[in-house]
């Protein structure tokens, strides 16, 4: 996997954003100290057999502690936004009611840090941290987090919207209906059917109403949704193949931006989710709109699906990676530039998007570590591989406006524990030691051009 490179930071234009994305629970630690209650993620690591190895985030890294020397390592590499999720059981423990001031304290001074360095601060609302409290009452089933979520977004808003103009709502709404409520692979393990249809459809409610919440109380805020998203191939030519890929397409693609530009669900492509109109209230499908300033694409791999007779309500199955003699991360995720190119593309396509910005993509590799460095080649062959789609798309009229690394540093990824190292500085979890890697001092290079 290797590129020629031919272009430069200027062709991607003076007011494109470059930035790198973080997550709470992934860096944080400090998961019982100052305040903060537990959230679904914490129980959810403590049953045997969930995160590989038994790891846990309980440290991380430790960026409750250090995030001024890592704030000061991103502006060292040269990126100019830092993006990162507030914790909503730090600023509310039982996820409602009092507010713990000791977390509205911690994300002030991080925030002030940030602008301190000239670095813009980006806040994602929600990224699959659910305060177990909430949970125990329901969680994403319940439709009262309609009403949880608000309090929340208005908290937030109110405490640091004087100062951050750049917010994202939801991250990845789609993973927390599928992996946390439907397969039970990720927190909070419910494995239920019964559940997807009802947590889609409040997730996609909560996605508009912070958004309508921020507007009201940020002046000049810049409001976008962090969407996963991939491009997907049917196997064949055949009906059965192309009916497959066109659900596959609106589960991973088309659900929660449709309903947020006011096109309803996509039960034309899936009749499955017709059935969410047992969920829905006289005004929902009102509610569902916002006029979003940006749509975060997260796209990491393509997919090419099949259709199968062993997979009820779906009827289709992916065919791996590794089964297609394509290039493969760590994680076993395609590695396909063109995927991104034409899912900005398809993006692009709706009217109602305004602009678009990359808010995720990355890869885990596995790295080597050779004394003070850290080789990752194939980690930065995918960055510049990606990037040449994305100015591709650019070029092309695609109004994509910034770009934001997933990630920073290596940190606690989900299932995977600390086995899969996404990021551009690689972190010793024993010692806390950040060791800048070759695809972060590619990075700092390109951004000095």
């Amino acid at each position: 996997m290797t590129t020629d490179i031919h272009f430069n930071k200027q062709d991607f234009g003076a007011d494109f954003s470059w930035g790198v994305a973080t997550a709470a629970y992934q860096i944080e630690g400090a998961v019982d100290v100052d305040g903060r209650g537990p959230c679904v993620w914490d129980k959810f690591a403590m049953i045997k057999g969930k995160i590989k190895n038994g790891d846990d985030a309980r440290t991380a890294c430790d960026f409750y502690n250090r995030f001024e020397s890592d704030i000061e390592l991103v502006h060292a590499l040269g990126f100019k936004e830092f993006r990162f999720s507030i914790s909503w059981s730090r600023i509310l423990p039982k996820g409602y009611g009092e507010v713990n001031e000791a977390g509205i304290l911690f994300y002030n001074k991080l925030i002030d840090k940030c602008l301190s360095l000239d670095i813009v601060p980006w806040i994602t609302l929600y990224h699959w941290d659910l305060p177990q409290a909430l949970e125990d009452l329901g969680g994403w089933k319940n439709r009262k987090i309609l009403e949880w979520f608000e309090s929340y977004a208005t908290i937030c808003a109110n405490a640091f919207g004087d100062r951050v103009k750049k917010w994202i709502v939801l991250n990845e709404p789609m993973a927390v209906a599928g992996l946390g409520y439907t397969t039970g692979l990720h927190a909070p393990g419910r494995k239920s059917i019964s559940n997807f249809l009802p947590v889609v459809h409040h997730l996609a409610m909560c996605q508009a109403i912070g958004g309508e919440v921020i507007r009201r109380n940020v002046a000049d805020a810049y409001i976008g949704t962090a969407i996963s998203c991939s491009y997907v191939h049917p196997a064949s030519a055949s009906f059965r193949d192309v009916r497959a890929a066109k659900r596959a397409d609106a589960l991973m693609n088309r659900l929660f931006i449709e309903p947020a530009l006011g096109m309803g669900y996509p039960a034309d492509a899936f009749r499955f989710l017709g059935n969410i109109k047992r969920y829905m209230q006289p005004g929902d499908a009102e509610r569902l709109k916002f006029d979003f300033d940006f749509i975060g694409i997260q796209n990491y791999f393509s997919v090419v699906v099949k259709h199968s007779y062993f997979a009820p309500v779906v009827w289709l199955k992916e065919v791996p990676a590794k089964l297609r003699n394509v290039p493969v991360t760590a994680m076993g995720w395609e590695v396909s530039s063109d995927g991104m190119y034409h899912i900005l593309k398809q993006f692009d396509a709706y009217d109602g998007i305004r602009e678009i910005i990359v808010s995720e993509n990355g890869a885990a590799f596995h790295d080597q570590v050779e004394g003070e460095n850290v080789h990752d080649p194939e980690r930065k062959s995918f960055y510049q591989e990606y990037l040449a789609a994305i100015l591709k798309a650019k070029n092309e009229g695609v109004k994509v406006k910034g770009y934001l690394a997933w990630t920073m540093m290596d940190n606690f990824e989900w299932a995977e524990g600390y086995a899969a190292r996404f990021g551009l500085v690689h972190v010793d979890f024993k010692t806390q030691k950040r060791t800048v890697k070759d695809s972060g001092k590619w990075f700092a290079s390109f951004l000095k051009m």
